[in-house]
């Protein structure tokens, strides 16, 4: 399992695939098993190379418990170690959730390292109004059992492979990742002047959905898929509603970078 030193803190990733360079990057409480248990990398695979990361804090990286480790631009630095080690200079990038907030600090850091930009479920400076982040950290200083049971008592049962998943989590470095500051103060001023094609999606019934929207807006050219009746979690595992938008808008940014357009 190939991992990556960036500042200090160890990034663990994987690779499949072949093609052109796609990172995947998950969202808060989850690790890039999530992209395989849904069905995500089955099908991306077949066309792309996939750069998957474990973000800090999930999985198996490391783990800090220290908020100033999840400064906004440590974290898109974390996806350029990844990059670097591989040697992959330039990437497609697909990031849902916190991963969407890493996308949007890609606008502010490192934009020159990527073809296009997939962000799904969130909005480029506002909070979640399903989850707000004081709520969220209450039910994480009870443990991670008792994160999983509040879930459970909200959505139902859940089924094993996610709960194994949830309760792998380290709940102190999920604290100190959600106290750390958004870090994307100034975004939205940035969207009007984007020239890289950019994908947003979004459930209709997620709280981010109206900032989701409106970030595509005001984005030249950017496409918005909205999709019906699906809540914050339940877009991250739908693959089968989510590919089809994500491979249609692949296939034609792939098309015009190697046509050199």
């Amino acid at each position: 399992m190939p991992y990556v030193d960036s500042s200090g803190v160890k990034i663990h990733y994987h690779v499949e695939g072949d093609g052109p360079p796609l990172v995947l990057q998950h969202g808060l409480t989850n690790s890039l098993k999530n992209w395989y248990a849904y069905g995500f990398v089955e099908v991306l695979q077949k066309d792309y190379r996939l750069i998957l990361i474990d973000a800090r804090g999930h999985g198996r990286s490391d783990k800090p418990h220290d908020p100033d480790a999840y400064d906004l631009k440590l974290r898109v630095n974390d996806v350029l170690a990844v990059m670097d080690d591989l040697g992959v200079d330039k990437a497609h990038y697909m990031g849902y959730s916190m991963g969407g907030r890493i996308g949007f600090g890609i606008v502010m850091h490192a934009l020159d390292r990527f073809h296009s930009l997939i962000v799904g479920g969130i909005s480029a400076d506002t909070p979640n109004s399903d989850v707000p982040p004081q709520e969220r950290i209450d039910l994480l200083r009870k443990g991670m059992a008792h994160y999983v049971a509040d879930a459970e008592a909200k959505e139902g049962t859940i089924e094993s492979g996610r709960r194994e998943r949830l309760l792998e989590n380290d709940a102190e470095a999920l604290i100190a990742a959600t106290t750390a500051p958004r870090g994307t103060d100034g975004v939205e001023g940035l969207l009007p002047g984007l020239d890289i094609p950019c994908l947003l999606y979004c459930g209709e019934a997620d709280g981010f959905f109206n900032g989701a929207k409106e970030a595509a807006q005001a984005i030249p050219n950017a496409v918005f898929a909205s999709l019906p009746g699906l809540d914050h979690g339940q877009t991250s595992r739908a693959s089968e509603q989510v590919l089809p938008h994500v491979t249609k808008f692949l296939k034609n940014v792939t098309m015009k970078v190697e046509a050199g357009i």
